[in-house]
């Protein structure tokens, strides 16, 4: 089984991806390889942010690897909070007040439209390859479910009836942008 670093502290997302690629590939969170730093997502793209991340790791380890970068864009706030949908409320990246401000601003608002996207940044090699999932669907006014983490309790996937905290991972993973790109990703460690 191949080995490869996921450049990243959040453990939801490293569940999330240990999911999707089941026993195909041994996923090394940061954590798990003892790197203690928190990598700064200071551009202004999904996609920079990402490769911010897996470059750095690299640089680090010289060990192929991956990161990801998420973003909620929301079509009435003209792609918001997009590349700042962690820290939209502020520095915390409290998943409670980035909702509440989403909500506030998105009130006076009837177009409720809105994808997640997920870039996804893999190093192998030394070189870099980018892949990209989306999942459209709307936000809703009321938080439903206790599942997942970040805006999912908001966010109803095209084709459902329910956010996709009220789904289990693998409901969700029916519906999930980071799955589409993990599927990306999996074609291309496989060819």
């Amino acid at each position: 089984m191949d080995s490869i670093i996921f450049a990243t502290n959040n453990q939801n997302k490293v569940k999330e991806v240990r999911t999707v690629l089941g026993d195909r590939f041994n996923i090394i969170s940061l954590k798990d390889a003892g790197i203690n730093i928190d990598i700064p997502e200071p551009h202004d793209t999904l996609e920079a942010n990402a490769s911010e991340k897996s470059k750095t790791i690299f640089k680090l380890t010289g060990k192929n690897c991956f990161s990801e970068d998420t973003g909620l864009e929301v079509e009435a706030l003209n792609g918001e909070p997009g590349v700042k949908s962690a820290r939209y409320a502020g520095d915390s990246r409290s998943f409670t007040e980035n909702i509440d401000k989403l909500l506030v601003n998105l009130s006076s608002k009837e177009n409720k439209t809105a994808r997640f996207k997920t870039v996804i940044s893999l190093i192998q090699e030394g070189k870099e390859y980018i892949f990209e999932g989306i999942c459209t669907g709307k936000i809703i006014d009321v938080q439903k479910g206790t599942n997942g983490f970040g805006y999912d309790p908001i966010f109803i996937p095209d084709g459902s009836i329910n956010t996709f905290a009220e789904m289990d991972i693998i409901e969700k993973n029916k519906f999930s942008h980071r799955k589409k790109a993990m599927e990306k990703l999996i074609r291309f460690l496989n060819s």
